[in-house]
């Protein structure tokens, strides 16, 4: 096989020509063999498999600097930069990442995880080689999809200054996670179907520099002129209107020529954008039919395409699904806001039953915020799914168009707490730290599905900024005894029995259930109180708890700076109460890729531990 020839960085330059054209179909078999095992992202790295090997060819790693854009398509990259056998530890806990490291190449010059950044450090790169007087390459990889984020824009905007080299490959595969939406995908759109411009352009071209003495005069002349060919053919040719290179489009699974754009891009002195279009999920026909089922997937089997292990219950994801789709129906002011998540976050069946309430703004978090204060201005009761660590990218406009002018936007915060597989980028761990401080805003998190559908119902119809968290997975059906109606600012006492009280928020009930069974046959009676609402706190509660108990115990799914153990212990202290209090938080660390269950663990999340703290606590204290 022509892929055992390949161990380290730089190998592929080593290959024959008929080599290389075997090498695509064998990486695409290697991925999905693989990722049939291990699951990860499929759809996106069969894509780009040729438009990898391009790069590869076309420059000298790690020197040169390939940064990839959300980098969840960076599989092809691996594997040939030497990590090919550590594949079978893909996204598990001390193995392969998901997304470029650093730490695990120096051909990975940039970790990513999130949208539409890879322009901008790009740029960042090109100035300090300049400025280093260096002479390495720095090429952005950035999907279509990514390009409808602000930043990508702004990132543009300032790559338009520049007078050295600069290459922006724009991965068009019509596609982010679901389809693409909004402006610049129509105008991406016509720039695909435009074969006769290409045409056109190369052919007056080489006319022209075939006259003698006037020719190359009349070339630059066109290159120079706001008015040239591309306008004529094309209406608007943004990025060269912006004083960026435009080259193509170029048939992104065809290696050779990608290779010449590529060697004349890094030739041009100043930003040059190469436009790629490439297939999602080419090579495995079920993820050609759906790109997004296939975007993320668990393992599968090959011949069908079936996930190996189904969900046994219901997710919060499809609990939210369910209720939303019926408060559409009963409240025609209810809207529903996603930023290129529609399936992610559960909102298609929204979208199919209510098309002219559903909003797909692209991979724009800052805009839906906005927008979603748009709506609730104009007297709509918006709802955001998105999230949490997605959301974060929208924190100044959740302060300032959302909250400083306190208007009832619901934010639906999905993938809260701890996610697992995807890793740093994508853990849920801070949304109530970086929300708390918030005036005007309500933050609340269900233990249960039952709780979680009359919190979603509470929200929609509460007049001001109200965040429900919820975890990812099957959604905790434990408990429904306990359904007390959802009033504002106020807990629910589910057991009172015991010396130690446990005050636990959202996910984390049904670990404080788990720790009271583990320390009852060990005669510690753990008391357990359901929080409900991190702000406002239930502080009547809490000062009627705090008089009874020998130990408060707060438990929550979220860094410690900030969350919800630190303002029940800050009201404490205002109100001169000095009952002790052990916190169950996230340390002050980023939390790797892993196993749910094990990455609680080894955060000291999960009912063992906590258990372990509290009997160490009580034996100390006899």
């Amino acid at each position: 096989m022509v892929l055992d020839k390949i161990n380290q960085t730089n190998d592929i330059k080593k290959l024959e020509k008929e080599d290389i054209e075997k090498l695509p179909g064998e990486i695409r078999q290697f991925l999905i063999n693989s990722l049939s095992e291990t699951g990860g992202h499929l759809a996106s790295n069969l894509g780009v498999v040729e438009l990898t090997i391009a790069l590869h060819l076309a420059f000298h790693l790690p020197q040169d600097k390939i940064i990839w854009d959300v980098g969840h398509q960076s599989y092809t990259h691996k594997i040939l930069t030497g990590r090919k056998e550590a594949f079978a530890t893909l996204r598990q806990f001390g193995g392969l990442s998901g997304f470029p490291k650093s730490m695990e190449s120096d051909c990975d010059c940039f970790n990513t995880g999130h949208s539409s950044t890879s322009i901008s450090a790009g740029l960042g790169y090109a100035a300090a080689r300049d400025l280093a007087g260096g002479q390495y390459k720095v090429v952005s990889v950035i999907g279509d999809g990514a390009l409808t984020g602000g930043m990508a824009f702004e990132a543009l905007n300032n790559a338009s200054k520049l007078e050295t080299n600069f290459i922006i490959v724009l991965n068009d595969n019509d596609m982010s996670i679901s389809r693409n939406v909004g402006g610049m995908s129509q105008y991406l759109s016509g720039i695909r179907t435009a074969d006769v411009y290409q045409d056109l352009k190369n052919g007056v071209m080489e006319s022209l520099n075939k006259i003698p003495v006037y020719g190359e005069r009349i070339v630059s002349r066109i290159r120079r002129t706001k008015s040239g060919i591309k306008q004529l053919l094309i209406p608007g040719m943004l990025f060269e209107d912006m004083g960026i290179l435009y080259l193509g489009p170029v048939d992104g699974h065809d290696v050779d020529k990608m290779v010449a754009l590529f060697t004349k891009a890094s030739r041009v002195n100043g930003p040059a954008l190469v436009h790629v279009l490439t297939q999602k999920g080419r090579g495995y026909e079920p993820a050609v039919r759906n790109p997004a089922r296939f975007h993320g997937t668990e393992p599968f089997d090959i011949a069908t395409g079936i996930v190996k292990k189904k969900k046994k219950k219901a997710g919060y994801t499809d609990i939210f699904s369910t209720v939303m789709r019926k408060m559409g129906d009963r409240d025609k002011k209810v809207v529903a806001i996603t930023a290129a998540m529609e399936t992610g976050t559960g909102l298609k069946r929204f979208h199919n039953m209510f098309p002219e309430r559903f909003f797909d703004v692209g991979i724009a978090e800052g805009h839906a915020v906005t927008f979603a204060a748009g709506l609730a201005a104009g007297g709509l009761k918006p709802v955001f799914a998105v999230y949490s660590s997605f959301l974060q990218r929208a924190y100044d406009q959740v302060l300032h168009d959302v909250c400083l002018q306190n208007l009832p936007v619901v934010f639906a915060i999905d993938r809260a707490g701890i996610v697992g597989s995807d890793g740093e980028t994508h853990q849920g761990i801070f949304d109530i730290s970086y929300l708390m401080a918030i005036p005007n805003i309500t933050l609340m998190a269900p233990k249960n599905k039952w709780e979680f559908s009359d919190m979603i119902k509470f929200a929609i119809d509460f007049p001001h900024p109200i965040a429900i968290r919820y975890p990812r997975g099957e959604a905790f059906d434990g408990l429904q005894e306990f359904r007390a109606p959802v009033v504002f600012g106020k807990g629910e006492m589910l057991y009172e029995e015991g010396q130690v009280m446990l005050l636990a928020y959202g996910s984390m009930v049904k670990t404080a259930l788990e720790v009271r069974n583990l320390l009852a046959p060990e005669g510690i009676g753990c008391a357990i109180f359901n929080m409900r609402f991190a702000k406002p706190l239930d502080t009547q509660m809490l000062g009627r708890i705090a008089s009874k108990y020998r130990l408060l115990v707060t438990l929550e799914e979220n860094v410690l700076c900030g969350g919800l153990g630190q303002a029940v212990s800050g009201y404490l202290d205002r109100a001169g109460v000095g009952v002790p209090v052990l916190h169950i938080a996230a340390r002050d660390e980023f939390i790797p890729h892993g196993n749910v269950e094990l990455l609680k663990r080894q955060a000291g999340l999960d009912a063992e531990t906590v258990a372990g703290k509290v009997r160490g606590y009580c034996w100390a204290n006899q």
